[in-house]
């Protein structure tokens, strides 16, 4: 990945925040979600990794900010539920900290990122949640 070349002004570097950190502010973002919501939440665990690591065919420079894996609930039927593993969200912290110059971007980015991610397992496309803002 190439440095970005505003780093070395302040108010352009990256944020800093440690592991502990980054995932009690997901949590947060976590406890933010309404409870009507979080209660439809089915079978979904929340991580935090460091960055995401491109799969084979893709392309080496992807970067995400988050990342849904799973069965959304409506493409769920009842096979669905015999012994199938947590659908599976992670939020990624360097590149989140990457575009973020304060704690309040991060919190800012960390919730967007986290409904993002929640609103695939609840079956919204990735265009729906741009034409909602959410992209």
């Amino acid at each position: 990945m190439n440095e970005n070349p505003l780093a070395g002004i302040p108010s352009f570097a990256p944020f800093t925040m440690n592991e502990q950190e980054f995932d009690a502010a997901v949590q947060e973002a976590i406890a933010s979600i309404p409870k009507n919501i979080s209660s439809e939440m089915e079978n979904v665990a929340i991580f935090t990794a460091e960055n995401y690591e491109p799969g084979p065919g893709e392309d080496p420079d992807t970067v995400l900010l988050g990342l849904y894996e799973g069965t959304p609930l409506t493409e769920r039927d009842s096979w669905w539920e015999s012994g199938s593993l947590p659908d599976r969200i992670t939020i990624y912290r360097e590149p989140i900290l990457e575009i973020c110059t304060s704690r309040e971007e991060v919190l800012s980015e960390i919730t967007i990122t986290v409904v993002h991610e929640i609103a695939h397992h609840f079956g919204i496309s990735e265009e729906r949640l741009h034409e909602l803002g959410w992209g």
